[in-house]
Order: structure tokens, then C-alpha cells, then sequence
């Protein structure tokens, strides 16, 4: 009896294994960030899984604490400010804000939360196409991730009045 179920149930389980396949991720950018003194503070990438494309960042040694976190428009990073990264990344001229009617912008990211370890992590699905976001990141002056001191409002344009900018990193192909 035992050997009839066990031989009826195998091709079921050999059915199920070959129809379940995992879609290998496509890295398409990546970035180390720093802190303004130049000491790590975590990584994020871009990659392509099936078809969606997702953002994935993990910070450490980041002030505790709920901050804000964009994609900016220039992928230079010149410490201490950050300022040489430019306002968000904003191909299509919308105003700022996740919650904002005219929808966001590029640039807009939802806040991340670091723990009381100094760690934090965030992973969203971005808007567009493989080809539409590889135009967008490695345009002739890149792409930078910028995280802030504060949270992000969702509204206020053109920043989300999210406060200085307190680690940076520049988008790599690849």
C-alpha cells in the first residue's frame, strides 16, 4: 500500500519541480554609500527580477531613526555636503512627493527606518522598464543615492523637506 501512494505521488512532485523556476536577478546598477567622513555606511543596488526592477538598500552605521532616501540626479558625491549631487532624479518634471496628487517623481523613494544598531534596510520596486532606467541612471552625469538626516513628508516640493544630506553613493553599471 505504501509503495502505491509513494509511486502516485512522485510524478506529482516531479510535476511541481519542473514548473517552479526561480528568475535569476539582473544586476543593472550598484552603489556603495558613504558617510560624509568617508566611512561605509551601506550599499544599494538595482536589479532586474523577471519583470520587475527593484531597489535594494542596507545601510549601516547610520543614525537611528526614520530618514529619507533619493535617487539624485547628478552621480557625484563630494563630501561634506553631498550638495554636488544635485536636486532628485526627475526625468519627467513632476513635482515631489510619494503622496502627492500629480504623482512623484523618479527621484522619490519611501523613508527608511535604521534601528538602534545603526542598520536599516529597504527594498521597493521601481517604475519603467530596464532600458528606460539604465537611460535614466547612467545619463552623461549618473546617478547618485542620497540618504537624509530627517524623514521624507511625501509632499513637500522639492525635497520632502527631509533635511541635510548625511551619506551619498554613486550608481555603477552592473
Amino acid at each position: 500500500m505504501i509503495r502505491k501512494a509513494t509511486m502516485a505521488v512522485m510524478p506529482l512532485a516531479l510535476a511541481a519541480c519542473t514548473t517552479v523556476e526561480k528568475s535569476p536577478a539582473e544586476s543593472i546598477a550598484s552603489a556603495n554609500i558613504a558617510l560624509a567622513n568617508g566611512q561605509p555606511a551601506g550599499t544599494a543596488r538595482i536589479e532586474a527580477r523577471g519583470g520587475r526592477l527593484m531597489l535594494i538598500v542596507g545601510l549601516a552605521e547610520v543614525s537611528p531613526g526614520v530618514h529619507g532616501i533619493h535617487l539624485h540626479a547628478v552621480g557625484s558625491c563630494a563630501a561634506p555636503s553631498f550638495a554636488s549631487a544635485g536636486g532628485h532624479l526627475n526625468p519627467a518634471g513632476r513635482q515631489h512627493g510619494i503622496d502627492n496628487p500629480k504623482g512623484r517623481h523618479l527621484g522619490d523613494l519611501p523613508n527608511v527606518a535604521v534601528g538602534s544598531d545603526g542598520t536599516g534596510r529597504l527594498e521597493i520596486t521601481l517604475d519603467g522598464t530596464r532600458e528606460t532606467l539604465r537611460r535614466e541612471l547612467f545619463d552623461a552625469d549618473g546617478t547618485a543615492i542620497v540618504v537624509h538626516a530627517g524623514p521624507d513628508d511625501y509632499k513637500t516640493d522639492p525635497s520632502g523637506n527631509s533635511g541635510g544630506r548625511i551619506a551619498c553613493g554613486v550608481f555603477m553599471p552592473g
